[in-house]
């Protein structure tokens, strides 16, 4: 971890590596999940991986770890880093399913902190199938994505810590945790947007130059991170509403996706649903629900939940059923593949 030796380029042929404009002191280079575009090839340092686990271990303690995310992405990746500075072992899930997630958990020695680090699929995976080995952690780390109000109750019912994390590739993973940020990690408001400072930055993006530029400005002699989400800081807490480019114009009202499908998810039937927007030919966009687990008759329920949080303006138009939601490796909804396959439908 003291970034002496050659960068490693995760999912990359090494022999490519001398051939990127890779920066200095670079320990890892990473590939974001690309939920929103094309993935960027992040540069960090041992500094920066070691600062984020070293600031998790001060929040919830230190210990040993089940990798259950894949170690081709920052989250699995920081289990490995935190496991290793705590001198502690990690055990590595092998296969989905709760029968491979407790075969894990067992193989974890007895007498020090457990921990791991899932997505809230799996968190509600795992609590029809392993509930009890969820609860044997000292707590579970929940990213990727935000964790509907009805997850974290579940959790608590049955004695599961969730702590929810935010942050990014750019930030050396989770760095804001159930609200908070980790000690050394500074947030402030621009223009709506979230700008994230600390130890846990990345250096770059590789062969990037503009892209880097524009990612990481230099504001009052520091420098920060734009992550792309709005949001507001309240009384020290952290409250995201949504992605600054994941907003329609519906009818002349700027409307937020993000918001729409929080709504849309307190709907039973459509919890895992992904809202899109597509052309209409009245209000010049609209909202679509694209879900596996929802049917027709759902869209009045939908309709009548984004109405009461948001207004009439912002109700979907349509619910769209399909077999299966494509899905990243970091467990996230393929946004990019639904607005390519749906995104040119057209509403009457």
């Amino acid at each position: 971890m003291d970034g002496a030796g050659p960068p490693v380029v995760v999912g990359t042929d090494p022999a490519r590596i001398g051939a990127r404009d890779i920066p200095p002191g670079t320990a890892l280079v990473l590939a974001t999940s690309g939920s929103t575009g094309i993935p960027k090839r992040v540069a960090l340092t041992a500094d920066a991986l070691s600062a984020s686990a070293r600031a998790t271990a001060g929040r919830i303690g230190a210990g040993a770890w089940v990798l259950a995310l894949p170690a081709s992405r920052i989250a699995g990746i920081q289990v490995l880093v935190r496991a290793a500075l705590a001198g502690a072992p990690v055990a590595t899930v092998d296969r989905t399913g709760g029968a491979a997630f407790e075969a894990a958990t067992r193989r974890l020695p007895g007498g020090i902190p457990a921990f791991t680090s899932l997505v809230p699929a799996q968190v509600r995976g795992l609590l029809e199938t392993a509930p009890e080995a969820l609860a044997r952690f000292d707590a579970v780390l929940v990213g990727g994505q935000q964790t509907p109000p009805d997850l974290l109750e579940r959790a608590a019912a049955r004695g599961v810590r969730l702590v929810r994390t935010y942050g990014s590739t750019e930030t050396a993973g989770g760095c804001v945790y159930d609200g908070t940020p980790l000690d050394g990690v500074r947030l402030r408001i621009r223009s709506g947007e979230v700008l994230i400072t600390g130890p846990v930055l990345a250096t770059a993006y590789v062969d990037d130059p503009a892209g880097s530029a524009r990612a990481f400005p230099t504001l009052d002699d520091e420098r920060w991170y734009r992550t792309g989400d709005l949001g507001s800081v309240d009384g020290g807490m952290l409250r995201i509403t949504g992605r600054a480019d994941n907003v329609i114009v519906s009818g002349g009202v700027n409307i937020s996706l993000d918001l729409v499908e929080s709504a849309v998810h307190t709907v039973p039937a459509l919890r895992d649903a992904v809202v899109i927007g597509v052309a209409d030919e009245t209000w010049g966009e609209a909202s679509v629900v694209v879900t596996a687990e929802g049917a027709a008759h759902d869209l009045a329920d939908a309709r009548a939940a984004v109405q009461s949080a948001l207004g009439a303006p912002a109700r979907p138009r349509e619910i769209v059923r399909v077999d299966a939601l494509p899905l990243l490796a970091s467990g996230k909804p393929d946004r990019v593949a639904l607005r390519e396959r749906f995104g040119g439908r057209r509403l009457g």
